[in-house]
């Protein structure tokens, strides 16, 4: 019988360059009821804000539901591992639905068991760098939070946002919520004995009142990480091409840093501001305002760097995002890396196939004239 595969030409060959066949494509579901949230949602725990632990597990345990149904399909196939894996959320008309899809794959020359060897987040392209740098993928791994602002909070920003400034308790709670899901990612890949979390994939995305942080990537065991990786695995939020020449080089990734800052223009400072918009010229107070913030969230993802002994953090990216009221979160994402000895890849340059990226060659008109897209990601 053919196969029916959702790797493209590009990951066919790089998969080929590693002695792997496509397999079939491999799907998994779990369709539950939103009245959940809602009663949830209009608990007391939104009122203080920070996390909303009922909705993180129920979120966790769909997640895991379809997951291990996409698994259960790819043995059926007889596939020694799945690639690509997505773990998605979509809205049916009042109840969302956990969906995960993945190709399994074959080996030339090896038998597969009753047990998928492993599963990954990396499409075909991105697993050719993964194992040309050495790592050996184990699992899909994933962590995520839903978290709320809170009433309570919101109240309590109010009367500091009439001051300019840093909104500390703001700060506190998207720091800590933004740290849980990647402690839980952490956590994931320690308990099935891996030693490195790569190619991190951060969404943060609205869910009934509430947001959901989700990471995902690939648990995965590298030989040349010291012991002490085993119970505290490395994190790494680079790109598998952007690792690929790092590792070249002979740094390592050790850990994803991030670091959060809550800002307000406050009351005075926004009128200010106002006044000063009616004419030409740098509105002075924003401008520093806004480098204050941007260079607090730095100093955040420095400090977290220097605790693990790292030489350098690479690929910064900062993300401004609008709370409302006058109150902005600035988030800086970046990769730890430090130098090892004797480090580096199989291959002296990666082919142009695993860097070449697929376009798409179907477009649906009719969806952008209606304004809907049942195949894109719930926003909740």
């Amino acid at each position: 019988m053919a196969v029916m595969t959702g790797l493209s030409g590009n990951e066919m060959y790089c998969l080929h360059e590693k002695g792997f066949k496509p397999g079939d494509l491999c799907i998994g579901n779990s369709v539950f009821s939103m009245g959940f949230v809602g009663s949830i949602g209009s608990g007391l725990r939104t009122l203080a804000g920070g996390e909303v632990t009922q909705v993180t597990q129920i979120i966790q345990d769909g997640r895991h539901k379809s997951l291990e149904r996409m698994q259960n399909e790819a043995k059926k196939h007889g596939g020694v591992g799945i690639t690509g894996v997505t773990s998605e959320l979509v809205q049916h008309s009042g109840n969302i639905e956990f969906l995960s899809i993945g190709s399994c794959i074959h080996q030339e020359g090896v038998n597969p068991n009753e047990n998928i060897s492993f599963s990954t987040s990396a499409d075909g392209q991105e697993l050719y760098c993964q194992l040309d740098c050495g790592f050996r993928p184990i699992h899909f791994a994933f962590g995520n939070v839903a978290y709320s602002i809170g009433i309570g909070g919101g109240i309590m920003g109010a009367f500091k946002s009439l001051n300019r400034g840093e909104v500390h308790q703001y700060s506190e709670v998207f720091n800590t919520t933004r740290h849980l899901a990647l402690e839980r990612i952490t956590n994931d890949a320690r308990q099935a004995g891996a030693n490195a979390v790569v190619g991190i994939e951060t969404t943060i995305m609205p869910f009934s009142g509430m947001q959901e942080m989700l990471m995902i990537g690939t648990a995965s065991h590298h030989p040349a990480l010291p012991a002490e990786y085993t119970q505290s695995p490395i994190t790494s939020d680079l790109t598998n091409e952007e690792m690929w020449n790092i590792i070249k080089m002979g740094y390592m990734p050790i850990q994803l840093v991030l670091g959060v800052s809550v800002y307000s223009l406050g009351i005075v400072g926004g009128i200010t501001a106002a006044f000063k918009s009616l004419g030409r010229g740098e509105i002075s107070e924003l401008t520093s305002l806004i480098y204050e913030a941007r260079e607090n969230a730095i100093a955040r993802i420095a400090k977290d760097a220097a605790a693990v002994g790292a030489d350098d953090v690479v690929g910064i990216k900062t993300y401004v995002y609008q709370l409302g009221g006058g109150i902005i979160e600035f988030m800086a994402i970046g990769t730890a890396v430090k130098r090892m000895p004797n480090l580096t890849t199989y291959s002296p340059q990666l082919p142009p196939q695993a860097i070449i990226r697929d376009r798409d060659t179907f477009f649906n008109m009719a969806e952008l004239a209606l304004g809907t897209n049942l195949n894109s990601k719930s926003d909740g």
